[in-house]
């Protein structure tokens, strides 16, 4: 390991993928821990709570881990909600935002005694009808702005799937006092690598105003969307002055309301990304007339963002660091088109070479498959400077597990 405690050096990284084999994903504790810090220092001034958005990354020793930090946990499907109580969190601490489920998963994550957050106006009115105000809710409301580094990480405009409208105000609150409903938290969630904090600012000035319809709130959770950087130079979420003015903003909202309100925030990518690296091999390196390719041990399979989302991984050559740089095109072994970076910078490629990618800690791991039949990698904890196997590299027997032959 480096000296700086936030960063894996190229040669632990060499020395954990020579003892668990390529490809593998490598998180690193503290790296987690200290994000999470940076995130409670921003909003010191302020009554915050944090729970981490684990679709980002569910390991189970990921979970755990987070829990011991005091964090929170922010779930989509009532496998999220199972896992993190198997984690250890109290239910008191996980909240349950869901899109497009029936009735019936509502009512199990009701059952398991966690924060429900209702997204629409169907569900919304079951529950009630059922439930009334036997158990609180939080309502997510889709506040119409257009935020996130990619439409299809944006979450809050006026084509989103995602919150109810803030212009079916009034249907809410005829439900709400129809059913009796009593809603203790709202919600809204822009979106991801949201650079801007005045993004947050809008966002929460249109909470504000929402809030005075419902007398009972005990917090207004903004979700997160919070931006890293991908390559030097990139720019970040500033998150202590977002941290600053969402405090004074809140506390000057806390005197005009009937009780002091908490801010809830569901940062994922922030707390995972960066911890993250993914290891492959490189196999091959094939020329061509116009362009010279390293094609990997991996693909879309294991890591499908730059497919997906066409994002940016900083990749390097962790096996000659001091190579001479050329330009190579890294993809990887899949039948498909499977391009992980054109046109990058990197030092002498040799096959057998290990190549790494940074910011994998969210959605790597968790997006990928068995595409092709391939095999899904290894998993392995950096903690306290010794590494640990926190998931076994498949084996054929897993590509058969669940069928049925006839």
């Amino acid at each position: 390991m480096s000296k700086q405690s936030d960063v894996l050096s190229t040669e632990f990284l060499v020395k954990v993928a020579e003892e668990f084999g390529t490809p593998v994903y490598i998180y690193h504790a503290e790296k987690i821990k200290i994000q999470y810090e940076k995130l409670q220092n921003a909003f010191i001034k302020t009554d915050a709570r944090f729970f981490y958005a684990c679709k980002a990354l569910t390991n189970i020793n990921i979970l755990k881990y987070i829990n011991s930090l005091g964090c929170g946990l922010d779930t989509v499907s009532i496998n999220e909600v199972q896992l993190g109580l198997k984690a250890g969190f109290e239910p008191k601490n996980i909240i349950f935002t869901p899109n497009c489920v029936d009735l019936d998963e509502i009512i199990a994550a009701k059952d398991l005694g966690v924060n429900i957050n209702i997204d629409n106006i169907s569900i919304l009115e079951q529950f009630g009808n059922r439930f009334g105000d036997s158990y609180p809710i939080c309502i997510r409301l889709n506040p119409h702005i257009m935020a996130g580094g990619n439409y299809k990480i944006s979450t809050g405009h006026v084509d989103s799937k995602f919150g109810i409208s803030i212009h079916q105000l009034r249907h809410i609150e005829r439900i709400v006092k129809s059913t009796k409903l009593k809603v203790t938290g709202l919600h809204m969630h822009t979106g991801s690598e949201i650079k801007d904090v005045d993004v947050f600012l809008r966002g929460v000035d249109i909470m504000f105003e929402l809030a005075v319809n419902f007398p009972d709130l005990e917090f207004i959770d903004l979700g997160s969307g919070f931006k890293v950087a991908y390559q030097q130079g990139d720019p970040e979420t500033d998150i202590a002055l977002l941290g600053r003015k969402l405090s004074e903003a809140f506390n000057k909202f806390n005197k005009t309301y009937s009780r002091p309100l908490q801010v809830w925030f569901e940062p994922g990518k922030f707390l995972v990304s960066q911890s993250g690296y993914f290891v492959v091999k490189a196999n091959v390196i094939k020329q061509t007339t116009a362009t010279v390719f390293v094609g990997v041990n991996s693909g879309f399979n294991h890591l499908i963002r730059p497919m997906f989302y066409d994002a940016f991984h900083l990749i390097r050559n962790i096996s000659n660091p001091k190579g001479t740089e050329r330009i190579y095109t890294v993809v990887g072994n899949i039948c498909e088109t499977d391009t992980f970076g054109w046109d990058r910078k990197l030092n002498d490629v040799r096959e057998g070479d290990y190549l790494v990618f940074y910011n994998a800690g969210a959605y790597g791991f968790e997006m990928s498959s068995n595409f092709n039949s391939r095999f899904k990698p290894a998993e392995v904890l950096i903690k306290e400077g010794k590494a640990h196997l926190i998931r076994k590299k498949d084996v054929f027997e897993d590509l058969l597990r669940n069928q049925i032959e006839l």
